[in-house]
């Protein structure tokens, strides 16, 4: 809700917006607790992130609730238009009488609801509140979950199950890091440049001079293609077996 407030009421870049309320939030925990660990042992707490609903954890329906709600509001609703709209061109969807502050206010207070969600799934995982290192560089992981699914860091369209599916793409790279025995101040590093990569994927500048780039390799491998015998390329051929 801050963060819409800050967007969305006085006009402040969203990226330094969440930097600020990042580096507020985390000094603001670290007063409540004066730096240290606190541990809790509350059913409730502890069930949120280690408990099981028929058969399954909670945690894997908490999700599945959460991402039904959304894609009930982004797809079965105006809001998802209006979103991808505002994404697209913020000043024609205001000129076609979309209330774009309005939208993005309740776009950054259901991001911070879910945000609040994972933290005290976080704090419940380990049946503590650790305001130092939980959550540390999860930011990371949020952007990158989103960009593999498909949606353009510069806005417009967007892609709910892709990231869902962006997300699993990292908690595996993670895991794997992790099995590897990769240091956790390292593991950030390859995370960064699959992002990197990503985006330089999703720019049409640098799509044009790839392929600018990998047009001799083309002109290359059509003549070498060319004198290749053409059963390497023909489709293979399933004869049914004579009766």
């Amino acid at each position: 809700a801050w963060n819409g407030l800050l967007v969305a009421g006085l006009g402040i870049q969203p990226i330094v917006a969440t930097l600020v309320l990042m580096v507020a939030g985390r000094g603001v925990a670290q007063l409540i607790t004066e730096g240290q660990i606190i541990n809790f042992l509350d059913p409730t707490m502890v069930y949120l992130g280690n408990g099981h609903l028929f058969g399954l954890p909670f945690t894997l329906t908490l999700v599945v609730v959460m991402v039904i709600i959304a894609h009930f509001l982004v797809r079965r609703t105006a809001l998802g238009l209006f979103i991808e709209s505002i994404g697209d061109n913020d000043e024609a969807s205001r000129y076609s009488g979309i209330n774009a502050k309005q939208v993005k206010f309740l776009v950054y207070t259901f991001s911070g609801f879910c945000a609040g969600l994972a933290g005290l799934v976080a704090c419940s995982n380990i049946k503590s509140a650790d305001a130092n290192n939980i959550g540390l560089y999860l930011e990371l992981d949020a952007i990158l979950a989103v960009v593999v699914g498909g949606t353009s860091l510069s806005g417009g369209r967007f892609y709910l199950i892709g990231a869902v599916i962006g997300g699993l793409f990292i908690q595996t790279l993670t895991t794997t890091l992790y099995a590897k025995d990769v240091s956790s101040d390292i593991s950030p590093v390859p995370k960064a440049l699959v992002i990197i990569a990503v985006c330089l994927f999703q720019s049409e500048l640098f799509r044009a001079r790839l392929s600018k780039l990998l047009r001799p390799m083309q002109k290359f491998w059509k003549p070498v293609s060319s004198r290749l015998p053409h059963q390497l390329f023909a489709p293979a051929r399933h004869d049914s077996p004579k009766p």
